[in-house]
């Protein structure tokens, strides 16, 4: 990186701030069109090509978005646009970060869960047993359970009517990782205790008893936290 570039940096990201600032104090909100790149450039006492990456940056986070010929607009701001860069963390990690992942997802998912079992409607209940219902453990239909399980602890999330909590549960889920949950444990022919994990969440939101779901998932999560361990340990001592 040569000289201009090092000081520019701290100039885009002062000008990243300012619009941030913008944008929190209400002065320009979701859906609204932001001032030219010239204009805030003049406004923000920076250069254009400071501003240029700045305004970039912002549209890769989902904050703003560029509309050929119409200029920069800021986004409706929704949690799942504004998370979905995070999204991908389950989706890539590996080793210990995705066992720091699970233990992120151990202390949401019950509490998550918990706040389901009073929220959640009939409309809600049915949806998640749906998804139970397709979760079977058996390898002629593995692409589908991995589908539903997902759906189940996403609808779950979903339940909760928190649009935040239920973008950050996404962006702990992760399909390749799932499947790989069911066939290591398929292979140890454990698959029945997955599925009976599911099923007591299931019951515990039917029940509407807060307490019983919070434990429930706390179990399902930590077997799959306490397969993983197990899962690196043994590679750990293959590498050897």
């Amino acid at each position: 990186m040569d000289g201009s570039d090092s000081e520019r940096t701290p100039v885009t990201r002062r000008a990243v701030e300012r619009i941030k600032e913008m944008i929190s104090s209400g002065e320009v909100g979701p859906g609204q069109r932001l001032p030219t790149e010239r204009d805030l450039s003049a406004r923000l006492g920076v250069s254009r090509s400071s501003m240029r990456e700045a305004i970039r940056s912002l549209t890769t986070l989902g904050v703003l978005e560029a509309r050929h010929g119409a200029g920069v607009y800021v986004t409706a701001l929704r949690p799942a646009d504004l998370l979905e860069t995070f999204s991908v963390l389950a989706e890539v990690s590996g080793g210990e970060t995705l066992l720091e992942v699970l233990q992120v997802r151990r202390i949401i998912e019950p509490a998550a869960t918990a706040l389901a079992a009073a929220r959640a409607t009939d409309a809600d209940l049915e949806r998640i047993g749906a998804l139970l219902d397709r979760i079977d453990g058996d390898p002629a239909t593995a692409a589908d359970t991995v589908t539903a399980d997902l759906g189940f602890h996403q609808a779950i999330v979903a339940a909760t009517g928190n649009a935040t909590l239920a973008a950050v549960n996404d962006g702990l889920s992760s399909r390749t990782f799932n499947a790989r949950v069911w066939a290591g444990h398929r292979e140890a022919g454990f698959t029945d205790a997955l599925r009976e994990d599911h099923r007591r969440i299931h019951e515990a939101l039917l029940a509407r008893d807060p307490e019983a779901a919070r434990a429930a998932a706390a179990v399902h999560v930590m077997r799959v936290e306490r397969w993983l361990t197990a899962e690196l340990a043994t590679r750990e001592s293959r590498d050897r």
